[in-house]
């Protein structure tokens, strides 16, 4: 009797199963303390069938990244189409991201701690996706100043402590407690909105800086002593 033959997969969704096998590895090892010896026995792909999807562990950590960030601008700019208020649009980049990156938390991890690990070429064109990505939250940051939505902030600040807040959920976040990325994004994007809308802005700001004044004062009459 014949022996039935084992359906073989095609080449791009094998790769993508190299890609999550290597992600795994990349985030339970670091990038530094794993081998493609640690990818072909976590995906169960020989040595000579990894090398004949990717050249070296750099361009696997490479692929991880680029597919993450491409796919992220790609929905962030699908799910942005015809919509015209700013805080909707900030609320729809926060869901964008937390609706991902919940879904895939190994790399998100993996983004977060070997952002340094990629080189030359291939670092090059995962920063001018992630500027691309930045570049987008910016614009919105600007149409709500503009719009008098948000009070005079340093743009730039504001945005990475946007991304600083979602990027580190995957340190926390426990999906049997925490709300998922409807209820988070609402959450996340309802703190960072009240934060810097008009209304009550101006006085706390005064009074944040005269509270660091008198701990300047304080720390002048210590040195003082």
């Amino acid at each position: 009797m014949p022996k039935a033959s084992v359906p073989q997969r095609e080449p791009q969704e094998k790769l993508q199963v190299i890609l999550r096998h290597a992600a795994q590895v990349f985030c339970e090892k670091g990038y530094e303390g794993a081998s493609i010896r640690d990818i072909s026995r976590s995906s169960g792909v020989s040595l000579a069938g990894l090398y004949h999807y990717i050249k070296s562990k750099q361009e696997l950590l490479y692929l991880i990244q680029i597919h993450t960030f491409k796919t992220i601008v790609s929905r962030l700019e699908n799910n942005l189409a015809g919509v015209t208020e700013p805080a909707e649009k900030l609320r729809i980049l926060v869901h964008n991201h937390l609706d991902y990156f919940l879904q895939h938390p190994v790399e998100m991890k993996v983004l977060a701690h070997e952002d340094e690990a990629l080189e030359g070429t291939f670092r090059k064109e995962v920063l001018e996706v992630k500027r691309r990505y930045v570049e987008i939250a910016l614009d919105i940051f600007e149409d709500m100043r503009r719009t008098g939505t948000a009070r005079r902030l340093n743009p730039r600040v504001a945005v990475l402590s946007l991304f600083g807040m979602m990027n580190w959920t995957y340190t926390w976040h426990r999906a049997e407690v925490d709300p998922q990325a409807d209820a988070l994004a609402e959450t996340i994007a309802g703190m960072f909105l009240y934060g810097v809308m008009n209304g009550n802005g101006d006085v706390r700001s005064k009074s944040v800086r005269a509270s660091v004044a008198r701990l300047r004062n304080r720390r002048a009459r210590a040195d003082n002593l």
